[in-house]
């Protein structure tokens, strides 16, 4: 449970002296649909629990080991909902979005380090939460996309993904990889 700080830096005690060169890659992805007028507070503050701060915990255990060893990547995957609004997303927008600043300060105060972090923004893909969306929303959304009309191969984030751990001077950056969705 990456929300539970303990379970976290017991995790990471626990592996911390099996890893080298360690490339995180937090994808925690909880949703809550919900218009904000009309939203469950508990609903809204899991979002932000998992998606935030749990991405937090895991950064900072993490960031012990890079800074000992003099390296790491460290991945946050955001969305593109965060940058186009979406009704009923609030909730999820606004913990993604948040990881844009979070990536800029870990970047900033890691550099040094030989420690990088970006951030993925994703578009719809086939694959995760677009299984919860009815196929009337997603044929509607699949127009939006210029490329193809078609939602995206998992295999384009895996080849982001590897391009970012190569990357050695690219830190701070969000990437969006979205078929030009705006």
């Amino acid at each position: 449970d990456i929300t539970d700080y303990n379970q976290v830096n017991d995790f990471f005690l626990k592996i911390k002296d099996r890893l080298s060169e360690v490339v995180l890659i937090n994808c925690a992805g909880a949703n809550y649909s919900s218009f904000a007028h009309k939203a469950n507070m508990a609903s809204w503050k899991k979002v932000i629990d998992i998606n935030l701060i749990g991405t937090f915990n895991m950064i900072h255990e993490v960031l012990k080991i890079m800074r000992e060893q003099n390296y790491g990547r460290i991945i946050n995957l955001s969305s593109v909902i965060a940058q186009i609004g979406i009704p009923g997303t609030s909730a999820y927008a606004a913990s993604k979005s948040s990881l844009w600043g979070l990536t800029k300060a870990i970047a900033v105060e890691n550099g040094s380090k030989g420690i990088t972090a970006n951030t993925l923004n994703l578009g719809y893909f086939n694959i995760g939460m677009i299984n919860e969306v009815s196929s009337e929303i997603k044929e509607v959304i699949k127009l939006k996309i210029p490329v193809g009309h078609q939602f995206g191969d998992p295999e384009d984030i895996f080849e982001a993904i590897n391009f970012i751990i190569k990357a050695s001077y690219l830190t701070g950056t969000s990437i969006d990889i979205n078929g030009g969705i705006s």
